[in-house]
């Protein structure tokens, strides 16, 4: 399979990170974990930062060998950090080779002081390999310009970035949610075979019914236009998106997916059951310091976790 999809909310983590193995390139693109570093009130969970550790392995696994990486924006979910916390990929962490990469970045316009330091970072690192790629087209990839990130006006923008693979079109539209309708117009101009998007955050109240209809209405757009629809991220945070999901792929006649179903791996919406885990599995007071220091070993708690979790 030429899309392997390391990390998404139905695999346990905050990210949309995926690899596209081609005959010639090794393209990862938004190389970032994280875990929410609170939902409820609540630290992530031991059995989330184990979790969130093996996709954070994953990631730096594949960088060792990738010819290629792409930021589709800068929130620390989607890039290393050189101010990571204890659950995030760190910019020390990465390959030595990494300034090696040929790297293809959204631009550096209208971001906030935070942003614009992500990108300093990003850039020191890649040095000279680091292009501004929005608009640009080379080899298997295209890129968009710059869209909104959600509803417009909401948190900035990002690019998406299309790749011809040897048996279709993919399409990365990160984190869209599906709130603007010329985004998901562009989604569709491109002729993907595949596409994985980020869905609307329904954990958050800010939703109104207009976003809401909004949202489904372009779900079911992608639905009927593209074979193999992924939705993830943002809409997999609570249960109530894995309903919406499931609605959906009813609604249209046909699966519509989340990266688990993709990938043939059972379905870990880790952090829409953080209350639930800890319920489940004590947790020490000192655990997260520990943690921090390298005290504790989260893995343990993947040998005591839940039937069906």
């Amino acid at each position: 399979m030429e899309l392997e999809i390391i990390g998404a909310e139905s695999l346990g983590v905050r990210s949309l990170c995926c690899l596209i193995s081609l005959p010639d390139r090794r393209i990862v693109i938004d190389p970032g974990v994280a875990l929410g570093y609170r939902r409820h009130g609540l630290l992530p969970h031991p059995l989330q930062v184990a979790v969130g550790r093996r996709v954070r392995e994953r990631i730096l696994a594949v960088l060792e060998d990738a010819t290629d990486v792409v930021f589709s924006h800068f929130h620390g979910d989607h890039v290393p950090l050189a101010d990571a916390n204890p659950y995030q990929l760190s910019i020390e962490a990465l390959p030595s080779r990494f300034g090696e990469l040929q790297c293809w970045s959204k631009s550096d316009d209208d971001l906030s002081a935070v942003m614009s330091k992500r990108f300093g970072d990003l850039e020191e690192v890649s040095g000279e390999n680091m292009l501004v790629a929005e608009g640009r087209s080379e080899g298997p990839l295209s890129f968009s310009r710059a869209v909104p990130h959600g509803a417009r006006d909401n948190r900035g923008t990002l690019m998406m970035t299309r790749i011809e693979m040897s048996d279709g079109v993919f399409v990365h539209a990160s984190d869209i949610q599906l709130l603007n309708d010329p985004t998901v117009d562009k989604v569709i101009s491109w002729q993907p075979d595949i596409v994985l998007a980020a869905g609307p955050p329904l954990y958050l109240d800010r939703l109104g019914d207009v976003e809401l209809e909004r949202a489904w209405n372009n779900a079911v757009r992608l639905a009927q236009s593209i074979d193999v629809v992924i939705l993830e991220h943002h809409l997999m945070r609570s249960a109530e998106g894995a309903v919406w999901l499931d609605k959906l792929s009813d609604a249209v006649g046909r699966k519509v997916y989340c990266a688990a179903d993709f990938m043939g791996v059972p379905r870990q919406f880790l952090e829409a059951e953080r209350v639930q885990l800890y319920e489940a599995m004590s947790t020490p007071e000192t655990w997260h310091a520990d943690y921090a220091r390298g005290l504790v070993d989260p893995d343990d708690y993947l040998e005591v976790r839940p039937a069906g979790r």
